[in-house]
């Protein structure tokens, strides 16, 4: 993997910049649509490349590795193969769905043993094997194997959890430098900052991520109940620690304002299953604001979804018409819902892109926050 960065905005810390992976190129900043088992929900690979604009998109290994199962991903030729996405994919670790699933796991310096959420089967991730897993997957960018801690967490166990996920981190390297990938082509590990809201914490951990000296950066543990403000504030301490060369990549992160507000602190990638979870239950983001299509005030609306963005769904569907799939449950309705969630939210960083080189990001920013 290979990352140029090109502009730096002169009134904050936002950039641009361009990552180039076996499978083509993703330009920064940059929102990853969640594909948790294969699949962006309800939208289809032909819509993610010609409306959305998607340049990547995320998978999980735990539950890629739970259904299908590897067997029949390697047999495919590697996720790319199997699920018809030639463009770039990132995996995560497994690290947050194992810290989701605290009833059923055991966390011990060797890895974590967890019970799977389908068939309650026992299953154990080591740093190595959470390894051997995304490299079956064949993403081209894979996450080291981390903890998340909860928010609120004790600052003993925030400590604790931070120095084994710096240890299973040299695991992780050490077992990736001696493999290589099953389908011909690079992969790239990136290591994942934690310390949960303690600046000293997190200090620690960005220094000791950034002594790897990896192809690319990521940022774990927020957006799981902390105040935003305090989100901003560990997100802008890690950013200025972490290498202004390689890509900063926030995991889990978020709303619209939540991804403008940390483009100007520094970051370059973001995924979050807000979008396409929002959109099944009637919530649209648009240029304009956000939108409840439920309300009756929407029921004999018939201008456009949201004209701003030109794509074919926010041009030829009507509000009134997307009210009465979303109501009458349709599976249209979850379809064309995420497809203009997702478009905005690709609309959103490539308008951050633009403004950006155009030297006007801040005031854009604060404008559309």
């Amino acid at each position: 993997m290979d990352f140029k960065l090109e502009v730096q905005d002169q009134k904050s810390k936002a950039r641009t910049g361009t990552v180039t992976t076996a499978h083509g190129e993703i330009k920064t900043p940059i929102f990853m649509p969640v594909g948790t088992a294969g699949s962006v929900k309800a939208v289809h690979q032909r819509e993610l490349k010609e409306d959305i604009k998607a340049q990547i998109i995320l998978g999980n290994t735990y539950h890629l590795y739970l259904r299908p199962g590897l067997d029949i991903i390697e047999k495919a030729g590697g996720l790319h193969k199997f699920n018809g996405w030639d463009r770039p994919i990132l995996t995560d670790s497994g690290g947050y769905q194992v810290y989701s699933l605290s009833d059923t796991r055991k966390i011990k310096e060797n890895g974590v043993t967890f019970k799977s959420h389908i068939d309650g089967s026992k299953h154990v991730f080591t740093p190595e094997y959470v390894m051997d897993i995304q490299r079956t997957i064949g993403a081209d960018i894979m996450m080291a194997f981390d903890e998340c801690t909860p928010y609120p967490c004790e600052y003993d166990y925030a400590e604790k959890s931070m120095h084994m996920t710096h240890r299973w981190l040299k695991r992780c390297c050490e077992h990736f430098d001696n493999t290589e990938g099953k389908y011909g082509y690079d992969q790239t590990l990136f290591p994942i900052v934690q310390g949960s809201v303690y600046k000293d914490l997190r200090k620690q951990s960005a220094e000791a991520i950034a002594s790897f000296e990896r192809e690319g950066n990521a940022i774990g543990g927020l957006s799981v109940g902390e105040p935003a403000e305090m989100m901003y504030e560990m997100t802008e301490l890690v950013c200025d620690i972490l290498p202004k060369d390689k890509p900063r990549y926030l995991m889990g992160v978020g709303t619209p304002a939540n991804i403008l507000e940390s483009i100007a602190l520094g970051v370059d990638m973001f995924d979050c299953v807000m979008p396409t979870r929002n959109a099944r239950n009637g919530m649209l983001f648009t240029s304009e604001g956000i939108i409840n299509i439920k309300n009756e005030k929407w029921k004999d609306d018939i201008s456009p979804i949201d004209p701003n963005l030109g794509g074919y769904v926010d041009t030829f569907y009507s509000k009134a018409y997307l009210r009465h799939l979303i109501m009458s449950k349709e599976i249209l309705g979850a379809q064309i819902a995420s497809i203009h969630n997702l478009s905005f939210y690709l609309w959103l960083v490539g308008e951050a892109r633009q403004h950006i080189e155009a030297g006007t990001f801040s005031t854009w920013k604060d404008q559309m926050v």
